[in-house]
Parts: C-alpha cells; sequence; structure tokens
C-alpha cells in the first residue's frame, strides 16, 4: 500500500493548479460587480514589459525652445540649442498573495474531484483579492509616506476648481513622476466642476474638455507619441452615470417599451461612459474622461502575476503554500491629454 507522502501532496497540489479541476461551486464572495484592471488593462497589448532594472524612465519633449524667425536675404544665422526633454520616472510595486491547505484536510478529501474542491476556491479566492487590490490602486492614490503603493488615476489626473490645465501635483507631493511643474509646466491635466447633469451644465464642459484635450501633432517622427483621442473612455460612478443615462433617454423620443433603454449603452461622441463601483465612494461625482493610450501598466519581465509551485511550509509542517507575485506600476506619459470633471 502506498504513502502519500508530503512532497507527494505538494506535486499533487502543483499538478492541480494547473488543471482546475472538476469540482463545481458558486462565487459570490467578489467585493465588486465590474473590475477594469485585470480583466482589461492587464491584457495582452496594453501592458508594457521591462526586462531589468529598479523602474521605468520615460523621456518628455516638455518645449520647442523658442519660435522660428523669418528673415531677410543673407541675414546671419542665430543658433540657439535648447534641451527639451525631461525624465519621467516611476519604481517598481510589489504585490503578492499566498494560499494554503492543510496536509489533513487534503487526506480526508482524496480523489481528484474532491481535492479539487479544497484547491481550486481558494486560488480563486486568491485571484479575487488580487484583483481587488489592483482595482483599489488604480483608481485611488497613495498617500505621499506610501511607497508600496502604485500610482493611479487620481494621482496622475488631479481635480481642480478651476477651467483649464490645473491639474497639478497631488496631495502631499512635491512633483508628478519626478517631473517639476515648474519646469515643464505642460504637465497638468484638463480640469472643471459642474453643478447640474444637464445638457447646459456638466454636457457642455464635458464637450470643451474633449475639444482641448484632443491632441494632434503637425510632425510625425519614429518613437514619437503625438496623437491621442482615439480610445477615449469617460469613467464615473453610480449616481453619476444614472443622472447621465436620464439625460439620453430625455432626448429619445422613440424609447419603445424599454423603461431602462439607456442602461449599459450611453456614449459621448462614440466613446463608452463606463461605470466604476471604485468610484461610488467619491462624493464629487467625478467624470474622468480617460485616453487608455496615455496610461500603460508597466510590468517586471517574469513577475507577471507569476505563480510558484506548491511547497510544504517552511515553517508549518502540516501546510503546503503557494504564492503569486507581481511587480507593477501605472505610467501616465501626457497628462493634458486626459480631464477630470468634478462636482
Amino acid at each position: 500500500m502506498s504513502v502519500l507522502t508530503d512532497q507527494g501532496i505538494a506535486d499533487m497540489v502543483t499538478t492541480t493548479l494547473h488543471k482546475y479541476g472538476r469540482g463545481r461551486f458558486t462565487q459570490i464572495a467578489q467585493e465588486l460587480t465590474e473590475y477594469y484592471v485585470m480583466p482589461r488593462l492587464l491584457r495582452k497589448g496594453n501592458i508594457r514589459i521591462i526586462s531589468d532594472g529598479i523602474g521605468i524612465k520615460e523621456h518628455l519633449m516638455n518645449k520647442t525652445g523658442g519660435e522660428s524667425r523669418w528673415v531677410g536675404l543673407k541675414e546671419e544665422d542665430v543658433l540657439n540649442q535648447v534641451d527639451v526633454l525631461d525624465d519621467l520616472t516611476v519604481l517598481w510595486c510589489r504585490l503578492t498573495d499566498n494560499m494554503t491547505w492543510e496536509r489533513r484536510q487534503l487526506l480526508e478529501n482524496r480523489g481528484e474531484s474532491r481535492l479539487n474542491n479544497v484547491i481550486l476556491p481558494q486560488r480563486v479566492a486568491m485571484m479575487l483579492r488580487m484583483a481587488t487590490a489592483l482595482e483599489a490602486a488604480f483608481w485611488g492614490a497613495p498617500d505621499a509616506s506610501d511607497s508600496k503603493k502604485p500610482w493611479g488615476l487620481k494621482y496622475w489626473i488631479v481635480k481642480n476648481a478651476t477651467q483649464g490645465f490645473n491639474g497639478g501635483v497631488p496631495t502631499g507631493f512635491s512633483n508628478v513622476g519626478g517631473v517639476s511643474l515648474t519646469d515643464t509646466p505642460t504637465f497638468k491635466n484638463w480640469t472643471d466642476t459642474y453643478t447640474y447633469v444637464t445638457k447646459a451644465d456638466l454636457i457642455k464642459k464635458l464637450r470643451k474638455a474633449h475639444r482641448r484635450t484632443n491632441w494632434r501633432s503637425p510632425t510625425k517622427a519614429a518613437g514619437m507619441l503625438g496623437d491621442f483621442g482615439a480610445r477615449r473612455a469617460l469613467w464615473m460612478n453610480e449616481e453619476t452615470i444614472s443622472n447621465i443615462e436620464d439625460v439620453g433617454e430625455g432626448q429619445n423620443e422613440n424609447l419603445g417599451r424599454d423603461v431602462a433603454s439607456m442602461d449599459d449603452q450611453i456614449v459621448f461622441k462614440k466613446h463608452a461612459m463606463n461605470y466604476v463601483p471604485y468610484l461610488d465612494d467619491d462624493t464629487t461625482n467625478p467624470i474622468y474622461m480617460l485616453e487608455d493610450t496615455t496610461i500603460t501598466p508597466f510590468i517586471l519581465k517574469g513577475d507577471n502575476l507569476r505563480e510558484s509551485d506548491a511547497r510544504i511550509s517552511p515553517r508549518q509542517h502540516n501546510s503546503i503554500e503557494s504564492h503569486v507575485d507581481l511587480s507593477i506600476n501605472f505610467v501616465m506619459t501626457n497628462r493634458r491629454a486626459n480631464a477630470v470633471i468634478n462636482k
């Protein structure tokens, strides 16, 4: 009769992790109805993988160096070389989680289908925790004293009561990604405020924000990211999108029998308007007009939701453990292609 050893259990757990198993269960544990970061933002094509280094550095062209001159015949040249680049520097942030099982718990649930019922829910719960942590990080901003958390949307897109490019330095910080806004004043997002969700107030201000942040470069060059606006989306909380849906239905004379015809279909200039559960606690009811191509998740190669093999826990001899790790930060290279309008 064969004996199921500790290493045999660990090997069995590792194998099962990648099979996903036959066990059935209903997941009602998630905290949010909708997740943005893990299922959408971290997809292939949306991320940039960095092979090495302690962080990320991007170059920003922050000035043109003056004006061209109209000259007469045989007029002498005036040479003026100006440094037109600034550096944006972002360090890695590291997210980790783990799952563990007790040896005797696995012994009590022998047989493939029963074993999967033990392991798979633990893995799903772990990944849900990771997704929730990423969601909170992306839609928020860390305290200036917290170097462990990534720089999320509220770090890069800062509110201001004055209309214009006034999105400055986030609270508690002295610069934005190492960029001084005194030296690089063009590194600011569009801001505005509204009082009513009406066409005369909020919608009118959204139109202006859309025009003023729709940058198109007259020159092209290899490696230059000069055009923005094609991949826009608007993100807001439940109260705001519900009020906007009312505006949309109010201008539709052919609603038919659908009493909620605008739900999940509302758009602004053909750009989707989306509900973000994580913004429900924001009582300023902001609308973020986000150009997707300007904010990128940078991930360290080899540490993209990397799952370790199961092993015997060094401090609990009857426990088997497995870990998942992610090195990431969010980088916005063109703040002025984005806007926030809050109540």
